[in-house]
């Protein structure tokens, strides 16, 4: 199995970076409720995809590593079809879209040398940010069974549940994909104190998780957070660490609430992201995947990588000022 081959691989696999904000911000889409479903149903909305996900496969292939592609279902959840203005049997149909989308572009890039895994995301029921909202592990079920059964059929490989704020909602998602042997990684955002936004640390939630479901989760994860938000927190001694296989960092050091107001997109510095990443892989020995976050894009997931630049279909993408090439960790 490809999942299996991720799990097993002594060099990290890649994936994208913040596709919302790329699309948003940089493409000039307006996304309903912020879900990137909403590109499938235009013909401008899959170019875009296209190329997007093509630029970041180009990254993967320069620098020897697998790719994990998502398919763009963050907010393509059944709890998402009221505000989206769509039936839920309209949003799974979506996702379906969604995993055959992905799939199409992956049957045109794979190589032995290129393995590409297709993973259908999941997000929170409600707002990451507000874990006051947050279901319980039994309505966490019921609310996510329906897309990841969606995604399991429609051919993915594995779901990873990302930007979660509380650890209650990951253990009904685990609970809905072990129900269907499929993969599934559970990825928190995290504040800048490096807790989770419902107050509980990341060890203690990891292993909250784990109790729960057994181990039921292939890995967990860190996304939406700046190095610096969680960096000390990586010092806590515990077999927890073990268990966190993927980074997606922001560039930027804003909060989540100083983003959500900004106007502009803050990318940060992908040559300091880079360098960062440098001490994380140190301190975390099983990282199995590492992208970004918001507002991060192809220069930033190219310096995670140690690449320079990289071309894609004759244009010439910068990562940024030239670096010394060995300053990320080897994997």
């Amino acid at each position: 199995m490809r999942v299996d081959r991720l799990l097993s691989s002594k060099r990290f696999y890649l994936t994208d970076g913040g596709l919302e904000t790329y699309m948003v911000f940089d493409e000039g889409f307006e996304l309903p409720c912020f879900s990137a479903a909403a590109l499938l149903e235009t013909e401008r909305g899959r170019s875009a995809l296209t190329a997007y996900f093509e630029r970041f496969i180009a990254i993967a292939q320069k620098s020897g590593r697998g790719y994990v592609m998502d398919a763009p279902t963050w907010r393509a959840g059944t709890a998402w079809a009221g505000p989206l203005g769509m039936s839920v049997e309209d949003v799974l149909a979506i996702n379906r879209k969604a995993a055959v989308f992905v799939d199409c572009i992956r049957r045109k890039h794979e190589t032995p040398e290129l393995p590409i895994i297709l993973n259908g995301l999941v997000g929170p029921s409600g707002d990451a940010y507000a874990p006051e909202n947050s279901p319980d592990p039994d309505e966490a079920f019921h609310i996510h069974a329906p897309q990841v059964q969606a995604l399991g059929k429609a051919g993915v490989d594995m779901v990873s549940a990302m930007t979660l704020p509380d650890a209650r909602e990951a253990i009904g998602i685990i609970r809905a994909a072990n129900e269907i042997d499929l993969p599934v990684v559970i990825s928190f955002t995290l504040e800048t104190d490096g807790c989770l936004p419902s107050g509980q640390p990341l060890a203690e939630a990891i292993d909250m998780v784990d109790r729960a479901t057994s181990g039921g989760a292939a890995y967990f994860m860190i996304n939406c957070a700046h190095p610096d938000h969680f960096r000390s927190t990586l010092d806590e001694n515990g077999g927890w660490r073990q268990r966190i296989g993927g980074l997606r960092t922001n560039a930027s050091r804003l909060s989540h609430a100083e983003l959500d107001e900004a106007e502009e997109l803050d990318a940060g510095d992908p040559i300091e992201l880079g360098d960062l990443h440098n001490g994380l892989l140190q301190r975390l020995p099983n990282i199995r995947l590492i992208g970004g976050c918001c507002g991060t894009d192809h220069r930033h997931v190219a310096c995670l990588a140690g690449l320079d630049e990289v071309e894609v279909a004759g244009q010439a993408l910068t990562c940024g000022r030239r670096r010394d090439p060995g300053s990320i960790a080897p994997k």
